[in-house]
């Protein structure tokens, strides 16, 4: 399938399974008259295979080492893209970070990296579903830039253009999307 081929029958997928109007509270505290839960459309074999193809021919240039973000919204796209990086040829691992570390065990704050395995100096890229005003991205940025990791830019699924870009321009941060919210409204 053709790379505009497969973004269409995307769009169509999440406009079926993820997106819907009404009045709902967003994580930034915000209220929206329309809302994207992108978790069906990743959870889905067709949805969660395109989302990979997408994201990884939109990463595949930028020489990345490791992809992920804040769980729960990154962790199926971390994985479907670390798993068809490796299929690709281009591997690149993934990794999620914990809202907040576990209280028993390793008390991990960021999972996936086997010990004595570091980000250090990596090539990383923050992955996330939906991005309002990119305060959650953001945390997974600074706990991963506390690892001295390079977070080299912040990829999201849909773009809600509600002040993400913004927010990541003010922390030296390049923001691509795979769709913006506009997209889905003017339908």
């Amino acid at each position: 399938m053709s790379k505009s081929a497969s973004r269409a029958r995307l769009h169509d997928i999440i406009r079926r399974r993820s997106f819907g109007r009404g009045e709902v509270t967003l994580a930034s505290g915000r209220k929206s008259d329309f809302y994207f839960n992108l978790k069906p459309t990743m959870l889905d074999p067709e949805g969660a295979a395109l989302l990979a193809e997408l994201t990884f021919e939109a990463l595949k240039d930028d020489q990345l080492d490791y992809i992920g973000g804040l769980e729960m919204g990154a962790v199926p796209l971390a994985g479907a893209i670390a798993q068809l990086s490796w299929l690709k040829g281009h591997p690149i691992a993934a990794f999620f970070v914990r809202k907040k570390p576990k209280e028993h065990g390793a008390r991990l704050a960021i999972e996936g990296l086997t010990k004595g395995e570091s980000l250090e100096g990596k090539r990383v890229v923050v992955v996330e579903d939906v991005t309002t005003t990119g305060g959650s991205a953001m945390k997974a940025v600074e706990a991963l830039r506390e690892t001295g990791a390079n977070v080299a830019l912040v990829l999201t699924m849909v773009d809600r253009e509600e002040g993400a870009s913004g927010t990541f321009a003010a922390a030296g941060l390049p923001f691509r999307s795979i769709y913006k919210a506009s997209e889905f409204l003017k339908e």
